[in-house]
């Protein structure tokens, strides 16, 4: 679409998905920050806000849904509507927006373009769409050849069809030119030069540069704050302007303080606007200051007032996360998902923060006398001769499956509802017994009564018994005790887990033990030493594997993994978070 509305030259050189900027982003694959562009189709513009699928990201859907007019639903020709789809989808449903299907990747052997535009239909009428709602136009895509047809047996060659289907099918913004100004803000940037910018959609009215308008506060009070300057969007440029009228998407320069969900509106008669109205978080983790014996070493931010300050920024950031400081050194934050906590974590070790994070956990609820607790739609697409493998473990996490479907191309997808904290350690399980070639989505489906105790990690951990440096030697002797996740000639420190015991207790092991070196001849020959490769954790791998005994230290150049006690003696074998339990039966036998 950028490329045939001429924001590019004939000559310029693009790379590929430019609205995924941010390097996190283009490494995962995935969209998580939304993000804006614009686009001039003959006398009309465009905007556009690219939203991430993932429903660990909802809040970026929920804040920019008051920006649009309209939705343009794009589903894979083969994989048909995905839990994501769902989710997305409801919100705009919700909002009363109209949308536009784009059934994409229509060039694929297996496309089956006519069943994925039925279950589109069903999706639709699942999420109790009206009739108007019902009357979407279909349009048949391929995105890499920027093609688009209105009918799947009609060949095109440019996306002509988009953009008169998004110019006739969506409404503009309803404009009243007398109204006052209302402005509100949906996203949070910063620039070196002009300070916090706040990013939103002139609902009504106009704004002018270097003026005095009202900010009110989502408390109620209002103060007077000054706009210094507008930006808009040609592209993926920003352009600065001297006024912005209703309808457009503009960034705002000048209020240092403002929040998201504000709203900016005439100096003397304020009008606010309503909240933006966001999904309560489900799970949490604990961020806390680094207190290992290698605290402050790798990271340029170590300090509980500098750590605390970031995540309070993040809080006010990304409206779907909320914060508690617990103690003067540990704060308790709560998103939607385990991903989206693991990317807050490492976008904040790539800014040079050093510290240790929880296992994740799930947030509960009380009603009627009971514990209730967060559930998830699973939807699982496996090779058939995975589906015995995949239902024990799902059946084990209380798992109850909805629906089977087997596809011509020897694949099963399953659909299963599961409470959240049986999906925590799950991914990384899934894909080792799928060998790779599994794919799952998950989408969040209310609350339900506690499910009952769930087991969890199943082995023990092999836990550094002194600080030193691991050596071939005592690797090769233990190795058949279990998995190491460091190799030989890294530092460890008393406390630090070195590998994934093959029993269910904790092993106290020593890895810096060195062959005794004297001139007494052996009486049997030297082994050869042949050691296994380390299995060295990501961030995501050692969030899901970890116990809630353990911790995970993070460093801008090191994940490492280490018990909450770091003494031997006074550390037990036996593992304290075996067997999970409601909260209220873990305080009472804690």
């Amino acid at each position: 679409m950028l490329r045939q509305s001429g924001v590019f030259r004939a000559n310029e050189q693009v790379i590929d998905r430019v609205m995924d900027s941010n390097a996190l982003e283009r490494e995962r694959g995935i969209t998580i920050m939304a993000k804006n562009t614009s686009i001039l189709w003959g006398d009309t513009r465009i905007n556009i806000v690219d939203t991430p699928g993932h429903s660990d990201f909802g809040g970026e859907v929920e804040r920019t849904l008051s920006m649009v007019d309209g939705v343009l639903l794009l589903v894979d020709a083969c994989e048909g509507p995905l839990p994501q789809t769902r989710f997305v989808l409801k919100k705009a449903l919700e909002s009363n927006l109209p949308a536009i299907l784009c059934i994409n990747k229509i060039d694929r052997a297996d496309a089956r373009a006519p069943e994925v535009l039925d279950e589109v239909y069903d999706l639709f009428i699942d999420l109790g769409a009206n009739e108007n709602q019902l009357d979407f136009p279909v349009l048949y895509t391929q995105a890499r050849a920027g093609t688009a047809s209105l009918k799947l047996d009609v060949a095109s060659e440019n996306l002509v069809p988009l953009f008169d289907a998004i110019v006739a099918h969506l409404p503009g913004p309803e404009v009243d030119p007398d109204a006052t100004l209302q402005f509100q803000v949906n996203n949070i940037d910063y620039d070196d030069y002009v300070g916090r910018l706040a990013v939103g959609r002139i609902i009504a009215g106009s704004m002018k540069a270097s003026q005095n308008y009202s900010l009110c506060r989502r408390d109620g009070k209002t103060v007077v704050c000054k706009v210094a300057h507008i930006y808009g969007w040609e592209g993926l440029t920003r352009v600065e302007r001297e006024s912005a009228s209703a309808g457009e998407i503009v960034i705002v320069a000048g209020a240092e303080d403002v929040a998201i969900g504000e709203t900016i509106a005439d100096l003397e008669n304020p009008r606010p606007l309503p909240p933006i109205r966001i999904d309560e978080p489900t799970v949490a983790m604990t961020f806390s200051v680094n207190n290992s014996p290698w605290a402050g070493r790798e990271g340029d931010f170590v300090t509980s007032r500098k750590l605390g300050e970031r995540i309070e920024f993040e809080a006010r950031r990304n409206v779907s996360t909320r914060v508690e400081q617990l103690t003067p050194d540990a704060w308790r934050v709560m998103g939607r998902g385990e991903l989206q906590l693991a990317v807050i974590i490492e976008t904040m070790r790539r800014e040079g923060y050093e510290m240790q994070v929880s296992k994740p956990t799930v947030i509960t609820r009380q009603a009627g006398g009971e514990i209730l607790e967060p559930m998830e739609m699973l939807v699982i697409d496996i090779p058939a001769e995975c589906i015995g493998v995949v239902t024990q473990m799902l059946s084990t996490r209380k798992g109850k499956m909805r629906t089977m479907v087997t596809h011509a191309s020897s694949r099963v997808r399953l659909e299963y509802d599961i409470p959240a904290r049986g999906l925590i350690g799950f991914r990384g399980r899934f894909l080792e017994n799928t060998r790779g070639n599994g794919l799952m989505n998950t989408l969040f489906n209310g609350y339900a009564p506690w499910a009952g105790t769930i087991r969890s990690r199943a082995n023990g951990a092999m836990i550094s018994d002194r600080e030193g440096v691991s050596t071939p030697y005592a690797i090769f002797h233990l190795q058949e005790r279990g998995i190491f996740f460091v190799g030989p000639g890294e530092p460890v420190y008393e406390g630090m887990i070195v590998g994934e015991y093959a029993r269910e207790i904790n092993l106290p092991v020593n890895v810096c033990r060195e062959k005794k070196l004297s001139n007494m001849r052996a009486s049997g020959h030297d082994e050869a030493i042949r050691l296994s490769p380390a299995r060295v954790p990501t961030l995501d791998a050692a969030l899901e594997w970890i116990d809630e005994e353990e911790l995970v230290e993070v460093t801008p150049k090191s994940v490492r993994l280490r018990n909450r006690v770091l003494k031997t003696q006074l550390r037990n074998k036996h593992r304290a978070g075996y067997l999970d339990a409601p909260p209220s039966e873990m305080a009472e036998s804690s």
